[in-house]
């Protein structure tokens, strides 16, 4: 039988803690382990408590929400993903998918559906990474990708250790974190791009997430006088990475449609009005859901930095991360694809652009994501928005893929 939630239930938890870090523009700055965080986090214990549900934190703080199953002897069923935010973010990313988790259990709660499995619901600890670096760490030591130690010894700008921050704010947990059977797990979230909107379609069946390479590199010069250097005697570093900014983006354009090619950050040196440039040092993205395609798109921008030394210039790049492409569990995206299907709502299968805890957790358990659309495809900024009718389907269609795996 097919199962919905109480969207006004949902729209209501969504306004309710949008009041934790909110700023103007109706968004939120809610960074990982602040006093903001330990506000929400308290908020999402409190409402958890009173659905019933026991609450664990483990030692990297990941919170997770069970209500129990009757055979709890069996692995859960999970959905979640974070409570942090960017600054000047938006009120949805992340925090929509733990809502609606618990949604999902007051729903079940609503209309005494008893299952087998547990479900529990997950806040994984920064996410976002703009406080702590990298991203994600949380779930990715619960996955196994980092050590603990790794994690807890992550410092943000001040200093501040996450192990330190988990003790200032009361959440430093005594669970072990990961090593844990899981079933199935899902992760609904907001798509932060503009196709589904654009196309009309309610749900994004999300079967694989892009795969990213990340460099440094750093292009030398010499620095000289603005006004006594002829123009054919300038080794001008600014030239290469003019160049290189034009080759980063052809290797995006001959990628299409689903590479994605950026150069984020540049520094340039000395950076003074009247020298020319003698040194710019500067970031590649590369993202793409084919990890061939990465290899040759890696191979192009080795090319192009190769060409930029025979310039007259020295150029030198690094490749300091890499994150392979996932394919989520082929029967966790058919049930939400037969949840969407039942419910009647419009979908298509998607490629997730961004990175999500669900990503790290794919290496550990069966795993799907689910997107809804976002205005104009607006994220990691206060004007994010979603309508509430958006908030519900993704919520049923979660509900319905989740009760598909909980029973044995």
């Amino acid at each position: 039988m097919t199962q919905r939630v109480n969207g006004e239930r949902l729209w209501q938890s969504l306004r309710d803690m949008a009041q934790f870090g909110a700023i103007p523009k109706d968004g939120v700055t809610r960074l990982a382990l602040s006093e903001e965080d330990r506000l929400a986090r308290d908020q999402l214990r409190d409402w958890a408590l009173e659905a019933g549900c026991s609450v664990r934190v483990d030692r990297m703080g990941n919170m997770f929400l069970r209500r129990e199953g009757s055979r709890p002897e069996l692995a859960p069923v999970i959905t979640g993903s974070h409570v942090d935010s960017q600054p000047k973010g938006g009120r949805f990313d992340g925090i929509y998918g733990v809502l609606a988790g618990l949604e999902v259990i007051r729903t079940l709660n609503d209309h005494q559906i008893i299952t087998e499995r547990a479900v529990e619901v997950v806040n994984w600890t920064n996410e976002e990474g703009a406080r702590f670096a990298p991203a994600m760490i949380s779930s990715g030591v619960f996955a196994g990708v980092f050590d603990l130690a790794y994690g807890l010894s992550r410092s943000d700008d001040q200093g501040v250790s996450i192990g330190e921050a988990l003790q200032q704010i009361g959440y430093a947990g005594e669970h072990p974190v990961g090593n844990m059977p899981i079933h199935a797990a899902f992760e609904l979230h907001i798509e932060q791009g503009p196709i589904l909107e654009a196309e009309n379609i309610e749900i994004g069946v999300v079967t694989t997430a892009q795969g990213q390479r990340w460099y440094e590199l750093e292009i030398t010069g010499f620095s000289a006088h603005a006004g006594t250097t002829p123009m054919d005697r300038r080794r001008d570093a600014l030239l290469g990475f003019a160049a290189m900014v034009i080759a980063v983006n052809n290797i995006g354009k001959d990628f299409m449609p689903d590479a994605r090619a950026t150069i984020g950050m540049a520094q340039i040196t000395p950076n003074s009005r009247n020298v020319v440039p003698g040194k710019v040092f500067f970031s590649v993205e590369f993202r793409h859901p084919q990890e061939a395609v990465l290899e040759q798109m890696e191979l192009r921008l080795l090319a192009a930095v190769a060409k930029i030394g025979s310039d007259g210039l020295s150029a030198h790049a690094e490749r300091i991360f890499q994150y392979q492409p996932i394919r989520f569990d082929q029967g966790c995206i058919d049930s939400v694809r037969q949840a969407a299907q039942t419910l009647g709502y419009s979908h298509r299968d998607m490629v997730s652009g961004a990175g999500h805890d669900a990503c790290y957790l794919s290496r550990v358990a069966p795993t799907a994501m689910i997107f809804i659309p976002c205005v104009d495809g607006i994220s990691h900024n206060e004007l994010e928005n979603i309508s509430s009718e958006w908030s519900t389907a993704g919520a049923n269609v979660l509900l319905n893929a989740l009760l598909a795996h909980t029973h044995a």
